[in-house]
C-alpha cells in the first residue's frame, strides 16, 4: 500500500512538473557554460562567440602581454572562482587586482573552457579531414582552409575570434616568450 501511494505521488510529480524550457525562462534552471556544447550554448545565450572567450581575450590583450602567457598555469583557486562565476551566468571583473596579479589564471580559464567542450572546436566529425589536410605537404594550406570552411557556423565564428586573438598575442612574442 505504501509503495502504491509513493508511485502515484511520483507519477503526479513528474506529470505536473514544468518543462525545462519554462524553468530556464523563469531563471530557476541555468545552463552551464563549461562542458556545454558550443552550438547549444551560443543558441541559448544568443551570442556570436562564447562570453568566456570574449572577456578573457580582451583582458589578456590589454593586460596579459607577459612572459609565459598561455604556457604558465594560474592559481587553481582563482581559476575555480572565475569558472564558477561564468557557470552562474555572472561576468566576473577580470580587471580586479587579484586576477591581474595572476593573469595566468585568466589564460588557464580560457584553455579550460576549450578543453571541456564535449565536441571540440575543430569537431570530431572533421577530425580525419583535418588530419589528412595536415599530412598533405603540397596543398596543406589549401586543404586546411577547405576543412575549416566545413565547420558548423558557431565553431567557425569561435575559431575565427580565437585565431584573431592569438594572432594579436603572437605579435608580442618577444615579450611573451
Amino acid at each position: 500500500r505504501k509503495h502504491g501511494k509513493f508511485l502515484s505521488f511520483l507519477r503526479m510529480f513528474f506529470t505536473t512538473r514544468p518543462a525545462r524550457n519554462q524553468l530556464k525562462q523563469t531563471g530557476i534552471v541555468k545552463e552551464r557554460v563549461f562542458g556545454c556544447d558550443l552550438g547549444e550554448h551560443l543558441l541559448n545565450t544568443e551570442n556570436d562567440v562564447p562570453l568566456v572567450l570574449k572577456c578573457c581575450s580582451e583582458v589578456i590583450e590589454q593586460h596579459g602581454i607577459v612572459d609565459g602567457i598561455y604556457r604558465l598555469s594560474g592559481i587553481t583557486s582563482n581559476i575555480q572562482k572565475l569558472r564558477l562565476a561564468f557557470d552562474e551566468d555572472r561576468i566576473p571583473d577580470l580587471t580586479a587586482e587579484i586576477y591581474l596579479q595572476d593573469i595566468h589564471s585568466i589564460s588557464s580559464l580560457l584553455k579550460m573552457y576549450f578543453r571541456e567542450l564535449p565536441n571540440p572546436l575543430l569537431t570530431y566529425q572533421l577530425y580525419d579531414k583535418f588530419a589528412d589536410a595536415v599530412r598533405d605537404d603540397d596543398n596543406k594550406l589549401f586543404k586546411i582552409h577547405d576543412v575549416v570552411q566545413q565547420l558548423p557556423p558557431p565553431h567557425y565564428r569561435t575559431l575565427e575570434y580565437l585565431m584573431r586573438h592569438l594572432a594579436k598575442v603572437s605579435t608580442n612574442g618577444n615579450e611573451t616568450g
